[in-house]
Formats: structure tokens, C-alpha cells, sequence
């Protein structure tokens, strides 16, 4: 997972549309779609979906689960075949510290940016502008991070929906969410870059290199050797138990511990919210400290980073169904979190699809309750339905 700056944006970055732009430069995304993120070909099953939710006028918002750093190009090929320019949510990080002329280019393809960090008022009413009155559809990713799981989603964040749910109450068109699904398979075979990568993660801890062993044994050796490690560092003894437990346990000891530390009572059961609000809350005192205190700050943060890593590793990801993506998903999140390569190497060609469910239409009725989270259960399920089928 990429370790990013921890602090509120610096910046706002808006969408400056540009759609001849787009459609002269769709042979470039092409091109650098292959060579950048080895995509070599994008199915797309339901683009009349959003076709024909455009054409009636309606505000549609996508939402797709965000398994590979390949998505923005694979999304956009998706919107080419529709085809429509599409409007993007991303992280300030995505713009930050890029050249002028990347900055540039993401504004021109309807990039804009948020600061999940903060109460991002400017964003979220962007966003719902965005769903009120333009013709292109807005994406959302409402899993937030990239947690390389191909197969299965990862509890969506609210945020997106909040957003479909504030524009309909406003809207003068009807507004819909509508699912969607992304996943790879792998063309070429990948088994023999994994297996370099597996060793190169063993002389890391300084082990040898345990090539007599078979691949899903040597990834589960690994993983239970860092969680001993951490569970070490938090708790002074390794655990037993099954591995999901007891990286649930290790979780949720260090994010109650911050939220003791800094006199946050938890009013939901979603780590990544709960880690939102923690992190809101030691940025916000980090703006006006003494410099010892900002260092103890600083261990919090990474302290809740750690949490997040973490949640990108159910435990039982590869043994449930040890197929080669699974083994490709679970080398990359180690090449990121424990080699601290800014991103994993590309294992082989791939090909990706898209798939888009029927739409959802959103009732801005505000007597109707619990409609935000109702939503997003909705659009997870109908997208982990369309990942299941698709990997079976």
C-alpha cells in the first residue's frame, strides 16, 4: 500500500474538462494502458447501462471497487466505449508533487481533487454539482484505497453515496448509482516473477531463499513472520489462532489505543472511518505542537498506517482459493508494505473487464432513514456479485 504525506491538502485541484482533448489523446491512453500498466486488452459487459442513463438525462455516479493501480486507465477505457468523458474523485496525493503538465492533463480528463483527511465541504459539493447537472458521469471509488484484493471488495466507505444521496434531496433530475466491477487475469505467466519476488522478500528477514517449498506455503511462513514481529512490538509475546483472528485482534488493539490516546469514542464499526477521524484529529493538533510532541504524533500516524496495511490482508485471501492472481495481488501488497517499493512490478501481460450492473436510483426523500448506508450496501453487494461470477 502507498505511504502518502499526512497532512491536510496543500492545495485544491479542480476539473477543467477538455473533451476534444480527451478524445485526441484515447490512442496515447492506449499505448501508455500496455506499456505503463501491461493491460493489453479491456472487456466491457454493460456499457449500455450507463448509455442509456446518460441519454435519459439522469445524474449517474459509478461506483467500482479499486483493486490495481490500473484502474484509472482501465475506467477510462470503459468510458471510451460508451462513450463518455467521465468526471474522477481522487486523493490530493494523486496530483501532489506530479510535474505541471500531468497536474495538467488530470484536470483536462475531469480529475478533481479531495482531501479525505478533512471535512472536504468543497469537494463533496463539487461532487454533487457534478451529479445535478452535467451530462458526463461521475466515478467514485468508494473502497478509498488500493487494497490489491481482485476478487473480493473491501468494505465501501459511505462517502460516495452520501454524496448520490445530497444531490438527489437537491436534483432536479432523477439520480443513479450504478455498480461496478473491475478485475484482471493474467495473459502471460507471471509464476516466475512471483517466485523471485517471494525470495526477495526472504533475504529481506534474512531468511534463504525457500525455493523446495511450495508458493502458498511460503507466502503464509512469511506472513505469520511479520505478524509475529508486530504482535511482538504491540503486545511483548506472539499469539496463536488462526491468522484472520489474530490480525483482527493486532488491528483493533493499536486503533483503540489512538483513539484512548487521543479521547475518540467510536461511533462505528468501520476501521476505515475510525482511522479517518483519528487521523483528522492528530493532523489537526500536529498544525500547533512543540516538536517532542509532534514525534509522538508522528508514531500515531504510523500507527494508524499499520492499521490500514493490515485491513488490506484478510488472512485468508490466498488459502480460500490460491489461483495465480491471488498469489500476484498478495506479492504485490508485500513488495509495497515490506520492500517500500512506491509501487509492485507488473508481473505479466494482463487482460481487464469492466462490468456494469443496473442502476440504482437514489430517493432524495429526507424522511427516509439509514438511506446513505442502505446504498452502499446495495452497490457492494451487486459488486462482489459481479466479481464472484466473474472468478468462477
Amino acid at each position: 500500500m502507498n505511504r502518502y504525506r499526512m497532512q491536510f491538502a496543500p492545495q485544491v485541484w479542480k476539473p477543467k474538462m477538455n473533451v476534444p482533448l480527451i478524445n485526441w489523446l484515447r490512442p496515447l491512453r492506449s499505448r501508455r494502458q500496455r506499456s505503463e500498466v501491461q493491460v493489453e486488452t479491456v472487456d466491457v459487459i454493460g456499457e449500455g447501462i450507463v448509455k442509456d442513463e446518460l441519454a435519459k438525462g439522469h445524474g449517474v455516479l459509478i461506483m467500482p471497487n479499486h483493486p490495481s493501480h490500473a484502474d484509472p486507465y482501465v475506467i477510462y477505457a470503459a468510458a471510451d466505449r460508451v462513450p463518455t468523458p467521465i468526471f474522477i474523485m481522487a486523493t490530493w496525493h494523486v496530483f501532489y508533487n506530479q510535474p505541471w503538465h500531468i497536474q495538467w492533463l488530470l484536470q483536462r480528463h475531469g480529475c478533481f481533487s479531495v482531501d479525505r483527511e478533512a471535512n472536504d465541504i468543497g469537494a463533496f459539493r463539487l461532487a454533487t454539482d457534478i451529479l445535478r447537472k452535467k451530462k458526463s458521469p461521475l466515478i467514485i471509488f468508494p473502497e478509498g484505497e488500493i487494497y490489491h484484493c481482485n476478487e473480493r471488495v473491501t468494505p465501501f466507505r459511505e462517502g460516495a453515496a452520501a454524496i448520490a444521496v445530497a444531490a438527489a434531496r437537491k436534483a432536479k433530475r432523477p439520480i443513479v448509482c450504478v455498480p461496478a466491477a473491475l478485475t484482471y487475469k493474467y495473459i502471460d505467466d507471471p509464476t516466475e516473477s512471483i517466485v523471485k519476488t517471494m525470495g526477495d522478500l526472504e533475504q529481506a528477514i534474512f531468511w534463504r531463499r525457500q525455493e523446495s517449498q511450495p508458493i502458498e506455503q511460503r507466502i503464509y511462513r512469511f506472513a505469520e513472520v511479520l505478524l509475529a514481529v508486530k504482535e511482538l512490538e504491540y503486545f511483548n509475546e506472539t499469539r496463536s489462532g488462526r491468522l484472520p483472528d489474530r490480525i483482527n485482534a493486532l488491528r483493533e488493539h493499536i486503533l483503540s489505543g489512538v483513539e484512548q490516546r487521543h479521547q475518540l469514542s467510536s461511533k462505528t464499526d468501520s476501521i476505515p472511518e475510525r482511522v479517518k477521524v483519528a487521523r483528522r484529529t492528530i493532523i489537526q493538533e500536529m498544525e500547533q505542537c512543540d516538536a517532542a510532541r509532534r514525534t509522538e504524533l508522528d508514531h500515531d500516524l504510523d500507527d494508524l498506517f499499520l492499521v490500514v496495511q493490515s485491513f488490506s490482508y484478510p488472512g485468508d485471501y490466498v488459502d480460500e482459493k490460491p489461483s495465480i492472481e491471488r498469489l500476484a495481488e498478495t506479492m504485490d501488497k508485500f513488495e509495497e508494505d515490506v520492500l517500500q517499493r512506491p509501487t509492485a512490478e507488473i508481473k505479466g501481460m494482463r487482460r481487464a473487464k469492466v462490468q456494469f450492473a443496473p442502476a440504482i436510483e437514489v430517493v432524495g426523500d429526507r424522511k427516509i432513514k439509514n438511506q446513505t448506508t442502505t446504498l452502499t450496501r446495495r452497490v457492494e453487494e451487486a459488486v462482489q456479485s459481479m466479481l464472484d461470477k466473474a472468478s468462477s
